[in-house]
């Protein structure tokens, strides 16, 4: 079947070109800025939900808007962002959006819940910029094999392509999308503020379950539109997934639980038991996934012996490449060490691992569109739980090395994509990466320390629900103490929760594709179980919404919805962060 003919022109590559400008000051700072600003967001968000958002399409938008209205402010004598300057200015901004996956809203403050480490400012930016160096690195071998000569998809480095192409062909539509940005922006702060406020409230509505507030079993309408945003962003199946999972989670075991006095009638204390089953359901679920991809696993080792070519091509040289593997594990190695007691070998180990992940996780992200970063990690809290049964810090820092490494990687990959289609040269957006990661993790490592001083009573409540921390540290304690440290009844149900995670994926695989779409989500389904029920309603209604508006007005949701969307959580989570800012200052004075 033929390619439709605006699929063509969006997937089709521009020839090389090094003559417009490209990694400019202009460039590099906008998205430097940008960057830093938009990775609060995902640290903010990663803690709420354990997810982040790719933040390339709203780092486009706003650097074209922010240039045109100073261009035209200034009757023309400050230039506009060209389209290949943008291209410099999303690698920047996506660089410094993914630090949170290094390790920000999963490993290192689990490490600190369970040993009581605790890392300096300066400790945490050179952990975070080294992590992200180790998947840059990586990254710079690949471009040629997987984008040039295996033709993948990358499908978020297309639409990002696609999204420059437009906005420099038609500056109306351009900003008419940073309008509605800016709409969801301001709706999701306004809803944050009026919540800091206290104008609004959480509200159970009256209901009641087993004889006791809904609130107790975790279930109220939330304030705020977060939550909402976000379920508009994954979908009506995830969102329908996530309350399956808070009715079964924390409606159905929650209930049985407290009338079996396993647990008391407390939020606190049913969350901590379903905790359990919920992570290994979605561990077991992202592994079976995971394991659906072989055949692009053992395409991402297949090497194409041709050599480089003559002419420059823009690709990175490969003494880069090179010179930065050795970089990397030199540096990746002497952290592990340095910071937390990590033998040299350990090290090494963890880092050759990590490389050879974060090849699989580009070839998957590529073909997919899915970055598989905690499976990645999962595998070498596997291996690490053979290496070094008994270190927490072993098994938790050398998956974060593997986590941040895979994410970083399969995102620079995306962003060479959309430089690969726009004739962009491929070295300039390797440098706009690593300064763009180095900017977001001097920023996002410092709101990290802000926004929770104390993991250890801060995270894994209702406040800072924390999944993704909930699940390295669940991993981490199982290897380290063993099934028999668990609280009653938990092994039967992580072991029910296990046989889900692998019945549930091979459904949805096995099935025809349109009955496989009602095979509910399993890694969304334990999610619900770690986190409020208040956050699986919101998502639900988000995701119901998105549903009925696709449906009733396609040609405005299939322009907007995902702008809007995305400018709630950026508007939310930086008014949360302005609070949270603001709270540490009034209690230093």
């Amino acid at each position: 079947m033929s390619m439709p003919p605006h699929a063509q022109a969006a997937s089709s590559p521009t020839p090389v070109d090094f003559t417009s400008p490209q990694l400019t000051w202009k460039a590099l700072m906008t998205g430097m800025i940008l960057g830093a600003v938009l990775s609060i967001c995902n640290v903010y968000t990663g803690l709420k939900i354990g997810w982040g958002i790719n933040m390339s399409i709203t780092g486009i938008l706003l650097a074209f808007a922010f240039w045109r209205a100073l261009s035209l402010a200034s009757a023309r004598r400050v230039g506009m962002l060209g389209p290949l300057e943008n291209n410099v200015n999303q690698s920047a901004v996506s660089a410094a959006g993914a630090v949170s996956s290094a390790g920000l809203v999963s490993a290192i403050p689990a490490l600190t819940i369970l040993e009581g480490v605790t890392l300096a400012w300066w400790q945490l930016v050179a952990w975070i910029s080294t992590v992200c160096f180790v998947g840059i690195a990586v990254a710079m071998g690949l471009r040629r094999q997987m984008i040039i000569r295996d033709g993948l998809a990358f499908p978020s480095g297309t639409a990002c392509a696609q999204t420059i192409r437009e906005v420099y062909g038609r500056g109306s539509e351009a900003m008419r999308r940073v309008s509605m940005l800016g709409a969801g922006a301001v709706g999701g702060a306004a809803f944050k503020l009026a919540e800091i406020l206290k104008w609004t409230r959480r509200s159970d509505l009256g209901v009641t379950i087993n004889g006791s507030s809904a609130a107790t079993y975790s279930f109220a309408l939330d304030p705020t539109l977060l939550m909402v945003a976000v379920g508009g962003l994954v979908g009506p199946r995830t969102g329908v997934s996530v309350l399956l999972g808070a009715v079964l989670g924390w409606g159905v075991l929650g209930v049985w639980l407290v009338d079996s006095g396993r647990v008391g009638a407390t939020r606190a204390s049913i969350g901590d038991w379903i905790l359990w089953p919920g992570v290994t359901l979605m561990v077991v679920a992202s592994l079976v996934s995971f394991s659906f991809s072989l055949p692009s696993i053992l395409r991402s080792f297949r090497w194409s012996g041709a050599g480089a070519p003559s002419e420059d091509t823009g690709e990175v040289p490969r003494r880069w490449f090179f010179v930065s593997m050795i970089v990397a594990l030199i540096l990746a190695v002497f952290l592990q060490g340095w910071f937390f007691g990590i033998a040299w070998w350990a090290g090494v180990a963890a880092v050759l691992l990590s490389f050879v992940l974060a090849v699989v996780a580009s070839r998957v992200s590529g073909e997919t569109n899915v970055t598989p970063v905690g499976p990645m990690g999962k595998v070498t809290q596997l291996a690490f739980a053979a290496l070094m049964p008994k270190s927490a810090a072993a098994n938790l820092m050398s998956a974060s090395v593997t986590a941040g490494a895979a994410s970083q990687c399969a995102d620079l990959m995306h962003d060479l994509k959309c430089g690969y289609l726009l004739g962009g040269v491929a070295r300039r957006q390797v440098v706009a990466q690593i300064l763009g990661s180095i900017a977001g993790a001097l920023v996002g490592c410092a709101f990290y320390l802000v926004l929770v001083p104390d993991p250890k009573t801060m995270l894994m409540t209702e406040a800072w629900p924390a999944p993704a921390v909930a699940q390295w540290k669940a991993v981490a304690e199982v290897f380290r103490e063993g099934f028999h440290a668990l609280p009653a009844g938990v092994p039967i149900a992580m072991l029910l929760a296990a046989f889900a995670g692998v019945v549930l994926p091979v459904l949805e695989r096995v099935l025809p594709k349109k009955a496989g779409t009602w095979v509910p989500s399993a890694a969304a389904v334990g999610l619900a179980f770690v986190i409020p029920g208040s956050n699986s309603l919101s998502m639900f209604l988000g995701g119901a919404a998105a549903f009925v508006l696709t449906k009733m007005f396609p040609n405005w949701s299939g322009r907007y919805l995902v702008t809007v969307c995305a400018g709630i959580v950026a508007g939310e989570s930086l008014t949360g962060a302005g609070d949270a800012i603001r709270l540490v200052l009034a209690g230093v004075g």
